[in-house]
């Protein structure tokens, strides 16, 4: 079999029910716990450059009602026919059209506002960002807060660019509108859902 047919068809998961559901409720654990890290245990194997995370997350939440936009790297690789094929999920090359949207590592962080930020009546129609990092922990400690923090919390992820505190707090200020975040990591996640704020 040719190597790029063999990336479109292996890399899911093992038991696509069972093991969808725990990613599934992981991943809502991690939206609703934000700034905490999240390991997924049982992981998808998508070709490279998406991570065993990112992958695991798009098996777990895109369907064929889910547009997704991909960054032009990931949108020319074996990428685009993996997702195609194991969620069925549209992609698109517009921005303002995907309710998701997936970022590999190393390329430069994209602007929060050039995505869906929803609108005041329906704030879901949205874009959920999904963007591999370096690592979720051992970097600068930013302090946040919001819903599903107690007081204040602790994230120290590596990658994030010196200007994302300014994005973030523009995003926040779209309030019911804006973007969530997901950041990944190999076989991790921490989520960053649009009512947590930075401080300081």
């Amino acid at each position: 079999m040719p190597k790029t047919a063999k990336a479109t068809y292996y890399g899911a998961f093992a038991d696509a029910v069972l093991d969808a559901q725990a990613a599934f409720r992981g991943l809502m654990d991690a939206m609703a716990r934000p700034g905490r890290i999240h390991r997924f245990a049982e992981l998808a194997s998508p070709p490279a450059p998406l991570s065993p995370a990112q992958g695991t997350i798009a098996l777990t939440l895109f369907d064929q009602d889910t547009p997704v936009h991909l960054t032009p790297a990931l949108a020319a690789s074996a990428v685009a026919s993996w997702l195609s094929f194991q969620t069925g999920a549209p992609l698109t090359a517009d921005r303002l059209q995907g309710r998701f949207a997936l970022v590999e590592k190393g390329v430069a962080f994209p602007a929060l506002s050039g995505f869906a930020l929803g609108t005041q009546d329906y704030p879901d129609r949205s874009t959920t960002l999904i963007v591999e990092l370096e690592a979720l922990a051992g970097g600068p400690e930013r302090c946040i807060a919001g819903p599903g923090i107690d007081g204040e919390a602790t994230m120290a992820p590596i990658g994030l660019p010196e200007a994302f505190p300014a994005l973030w707090a523009e995003n926040g200020a779209q309030f019911p509108r804006g973007v969530d975040l997901i950041l990944t990591a190999g076989d991790a996640c921490l989520c960053l859902p649009r009512t947590t704020r930075l401080l300081g």
